[in-house]
C-alpha cells in the first residue's frame, strides 16, 4: 500500500523517488493531504505568511502578482507535477504573489516543518528542489524579457507557443483564462490582443472559436517569436 501512496505522491514531478529514502517518502506521506479546489479558488494571497509546501497533483494554478495601477500581472502558471509557490516558501517565508486556482485541480498540502526537516537531512533532495527553483525563475525571467522586446505579433505567437508546448503539450486547447487575463500575459490591451488573433485566424495561423484554439501553423509562429 505504501510504495502505491508514494507513487502517486511523487508521480510526475520532478522530485523522483530515488532522491528519498523510504522512510522519507512515507513521513512526507503522512504528514500530506490531499485537497480538491474549484476554480477562482485563492490558494494563498501575496503578503500571506507561508503554510504548506503545495504540490500540484492535476488542474492548472495562476501565479499572480499586484501592480501600483491597481492590475495584477500573471507571472507564471503551474501545471501538474509542479510546487506552488515554492521561492517564496524559502525566502522571506511570506508569499510575494497570489495563486488562484484556473482549472479545478488537486492539491497535496505537505506540512512545512516536516518538508525542512528532510531537507536539512537529505542535499540530494534539498539540491534537486534548488535547481527547480532556479529553472522555474529563470524562464519567468526570460519571457519577461521577450514581452518587453517584441512587437506584438511576436508577444501573441510566445503566448500561444507557451500554452501549447509548455501547459497542454496539445496544438489544440482551451484558454483557462479570460481575454484581459491573455492581454495581461501578452503585454498588451484586450482590443489589442482580439485585433491579432482575428488576424492570426483569417491568415490560417490558428483555428479559433470562442475559448477553443488550435494551431495550424507552428512554423509562422516559431518565425514570428524569434524575429518579434
Amino acid at each position: 500500500m505504501g510504495d502505491i501512496i508514494h507513487e502517486n505522491l511523487l508521480a510526475n514531478t520532478f522530485i523522483s523517488s530515488d532522491a528519498l529514502s523510504e522512510n522519507e517518502l512515507q513521513t512526507l506521506y503522512d504528514n500530506s493531504k490531499l485537497v480538491k479546489h474549484k476554480k477562482k479558488h485563492i490558494l494563498f494571497n501575496e503578503g500571506d505568511f507561508t503554510s504548506h509546501i503545495f504540490l500540484l497533483k492535476s488542474g492548472l494554478v495562476k501565479l499572480s502578482k499586484k501592480l501600483k495601477s491597481n492590475r495584477s500581472l500573471i507571472i507564471n502558471i503551474t501545471t501538474p507535477g509542479k510546487f506552488i509557490g515554492l521561492s517564496s516558501q524559502f525566502s522571506s517565508g511570506i508569499y510575494n504573489h497570489t495563486a488562484t486556482v484556473i482549472e479545478c485541480c488537486e492539491i497535496y498540502y505537505i506540512n512545512l516543518k516536516t518538508f525542512n526537516t528532510i531537507l536539512e537531512n537529505n542535499a540530494k533532495y534539498a539540491m534537486s528542489l534548488m535547481k527547480i527553483i532556479c529553472n522555474e525563475s529563470l524562464n519567468v525571467f526570460n519571457r519577461v524579457i521577450a514581452q518587453n522586446n517584441r512587437q506584438l505579433p511576436g508577444k501573441l505567437a510566445d503566448l500561444l507557443l507557451y500554452f501549447s508546448e509548455e501547459i497542454y503539450h496539445s496544438n489544440s486547447f482551451e484558454f483557462p483564462l479570460t481575454r484581459n487575463e491573455l492581454a495581461e500575459m501578452a503585454g498588451t490591451t484586450k482590443e489589442s490582443l482580439i485585433r491579432t488573433l482575428t488576424e492570426f485566424k483569417n491568415d490560417k495561423i490558428i483555428a479559433i472559436e470562442k475559448k477553443s484554439i488550435k494551431l495550424k501553423s507552428f512554423e509562422i509562429l516559431k518565425t514570428l517569436s524569434k524575429i518579434g
